[in-house]
């Protein structure tokens, strides 16, 4: 007698984002750093901050450089979020 009772086990591993990484990366590299946690955000501050830095000789990049270490925190923590909420349904 053979037992055709058999459960699988499926592990999805939704690629998690540490939020202490991604202010990091972003403290020290700036939008480059937050292509770690959203690279659309990271190219867009990219861009503003070549922009900013241009137009106020680099002064500008005071304001724009903490907007993208926030950015870069709130982007992970809500990859982690939309990732534990697809866990949750499967």
């Amino acid at each position: 007698m053979s037992e055709n009772n058999v459960q699988k086990v499926v592990v999805v591993d939704g690629g998690s984002k540490s939020v202490g990484v991604a202010f990091l990366l972003a403290f020290i590299f700036g939008p480059l750093g937050m292509m770690y946690s959203t690279v659309s955000g990271g190219i867009i501050m990219l861009v503003v901050s070549l922009f900013v830095g241009l137009f106020t000789l680099g002064f500008g990049l005071f304001v724009t450089w903490p907007i993208c270490v926030v950015w870069a925190c709130i982007a992970a923590s809500s990859h982690n979020k939309k990732a534990l909420a697809g866990f949750a349904r499967a």
